[in-house]
């Protein structure tokens, strides 16, 4: 018999094995300290999320406690801010592809970061579509309308898991404290 608590991760409550929970718990607090403090709170935030996520997908596949196993799986597929594996856990592939969401890249924004989001959507180079943005601007006024409709209707990539999405990158703990950093 094992003893269980019952946790709040990333705004969801889980029931967590209480030796799941002690490494869990020494894996947070290691990260948080390699983080800088100005971007610790929102990196802190999204890698919970991040964990909630793949808590609930094991969860919700039949299996109710999250064990000290699950852990490990989780601890190891996020990793840690700097790239570098986790003490006592084996590495992951970290080059997972996920599909892209279309952001205003406000990172690398001249006026509203519809083309540097367009360009890091569909890995172009951003000048390359500033380009093409000046060349229907003068050829009429679609150019113009194009890009208010998009600055309308395109939201800003504002967290780090954003802009993990826009570049299709799987949002683990080195992306995340990688696009922290860009603001």
């Amino acid at each position: 018999m094992k003893k269980v608590v019952n946790a709040g991760i990333g705004g969801r409550s889980f029931t967590v094995d209480e030796d799941a929970y002690a490494r869990l718990d020494s894996y947070l607090i290691l990260f948080k300290s390699q983080l800088s403090s100005e971007s610790s709170e929102e990196v802190m935030s999204d890698l919970e999320s991040r964990i909630a996520e793949l808590f609930a997908a094991e969860v919700g596949a039949g299996q109710r406690v999250v064990n000290l196993d699950l852990v490990e799986r989780v601890v190891s597929q996020l990793g840690m801010p700097d790239g570098s594996p986790v003490p006592g856990s084996e590495p992951v592939d970290k080059t997972e592809k996920r599909p892209r969401k279309l952001y205003r890249d406000i990172s690398d924004r001249r006026i509203a970061g519809i083309c540097a989001g367009l360009a890091a959507y569909f890995e172009v180079d951003v000048v390359l579509i500033r380009i093409l943005m000046l060349v229907a601007l003068v050829a009429g006024s679609i150019g113009f309308w194009l890009y208010v409709i998009l600055w309308i209707a395109v939201p800003k990539a504002t967290t780090a898991a954003q802009q993990c999405e826009l570049r299709g990158l799987a949002p683990t703990a080195e992306n995340l404290a990688k696009f922290s950093n860009t603001k």
